[in-house]
Order: C-alpha cells, then sequence, then structure tokens
C-alpha cells in the first residue's frame, strides 16, 4: 500500500489537465504491481468484502457482464486510493471552475467532498468493481448518481491486455459543439490510472467555452476477462 501511495504522490495534476485538455482523457504508466491488482481483483468473489449491491448488466440493459459497488467499510486500499488520487484531480475541477467564472470550488480533501454528498442526501459509497467475460460490454453511459457529481473519475485495469483477455478497449465518445462526435480507444495497461470526466469537460473556442458532452464504455471482450476498478469520487443517492 505505501508503494501505491508513493505512485500516486508522484503524479502532477498539471499535467493530468493538459492531457485532458488536449484530448479528453490521461493514462498513468502503471501505479499498481500484478501481485496488487491480483489482490483488488480477488476481492470481488471473497465473502468477507461487504458489497452494497450487484448489477447484472443485462438485465437493465447496460450491456452484458457485471460489477459490485463497495459498501462500507470499504477495502484500506480503495479508501486509500480514492482519497490520494482525488487529491491529484480536485486542482484540475477547480481549474475548469475558474475558467468557466463561476466562483464555488471543490474540496481540496476527498472527506469533504463525503461530507457535501452527505448533506445532499448522497450517502452510498461508488466505488466498484467491474468483470468481464468473452461476449460481455458496457453501454456507453456517464456515472452522475446525484446532484452532485465531482466531474473527473479513475479506472484501473487490474488484467493485461491481449494476455488476460483480448477486446474489451476503453471507450470515450465526446459530443462537441457544433460538430460531430469523436470516439477515441483510451490505452489503458494493467496497474495504469485512466482519469476521463464524468460528464463534461470545458473546451474554449471562438463564442467562449463550450462544455463537451462525453459519455464512456466497453467495447466488447472476444476472449479471456476483463477486470477493473472504478473510483468515482462522489457518492450516490
Amino acid at each position: 500500500m505505501v508503494t501505491v501511495l508513493a505512485a500516486i504522490a508522484q503524479l502532477e495534476s498539471d499535467v493530468i489537465r493538459e492531457a485532458i485538455d488536449a484530448r479528453g482523457f490521461w493514462v498513468s504508466s502503471p501505479l499498481l504491481d500484478a501481485a496488487t491488482c491480483a489482490q483488488i481483483a480477488q476481492l470481488y468473489d471473497e465473502d468477507t468484502v461487504p458489497f452494497r449491491s450487484t448489477i447484472d448488466m443485462a438485465r437493465h440493459g447496460f450491456g452484458e457482464g457485471e460489477y459490485k459497488y463497495f459498501a462500507h467499510p470499504l477495502p484500506p486500499i480503495v479508501t486509500m486510493m480514492r482519497s490520494a488520487i482525488y487529491e491529484k484531480l480536485a486542482p484540475i475541477a477547480n481549474h475548469w471552475i475558474h475558467e468557466s467564472k463561476h466562483s464555488s470550488e471543490w474540496p481540496l480533501c476527498h472527506e469533504e467532498l463525503v461530507k457535501l454528498c452527505a448533506a445532499a442526501g448522497q450517502r452510498k459509497p461508488t466505488p466498484l468493481l467491474l468483470r468481464y467475460a468473452a461476449g460481455d460490454y458496457n453501454c456507453l453511459h456517464q456515472d452522475l448518481y446525484g446532484e452532485i457529481h465531482f466531474p473527473l473519475q479513475g479506472i484501473v485495469l487490474l488484467d493485461r491486455p491481449d494476455i488476460d483477455f483480448e477486446g474489451g478497449e476503453l471507450l470515450l465518445v465526446e459530443q462537441r459543439a457544433r460538430r460531430q462526435s469523436k470516439g477515441s480507444v483510451v490505452p489503458i495497461t494493467q496497474g495504469a490510472l485512466a482519469v476521463i470526466p464524468v460528464k463534461e469537460r470545458p473546451v474554449a473556442g471562438a463564442r467562449g467555452i463550450a462544455r463537451n458532452q462525453l459519455r464512456h464504455g466497453v467495447a466488447e471482450v472476444r476472449r479471456g476477462q476483463r477486470r477493473t476498478l472504478g473510483l468515482i469520487f462522489h457518492d450516490a443517492v
């Protein structure tokens, strides 16, 4: 856990923001080693780990596959990663607020964001583990969960592309003002962190700042098993 925290501490908010401003996403080098990825992935089937709900995506029309939301208390490594990564992303969210000339700001500490969510009736934790087998996929969507939604989220890949699974690319589609939508494949490796917008991102244009809408999903897995840790920073109603 100390190694993971040290790796997150090396992340630079300005570098992350510049990448997202340029192409809509940012991907780190691996923050977790293979053993830590396996440790997190194995939580999915451990009876001692509390989960608040299990979602069958086909049942809800979300795609094919399954995911589980953690319940309180979150596993220590999930709590630590969520808090440490949030502290790197809060300055980006506040920079976007300043660009839009709004006066409110996001708290710099994740604990304070949790308190804001609770005051708005959003008390359910949102970190989740997702598991895809061959033939599974996730439709394009946004992870909002309530009135308060922090504008960035993280995705950590726990398996090895082209070794443990094939296909299953992380997809991002951006709806651009007065232009056709743009699709991207987000290149992510085992143990790496991808940061993407939850709903929208500000883009400077001739008429000022536009707020491009984004949705993300996962392409069909052709072989093997693909597991990810989703780190959403706001809580749910």
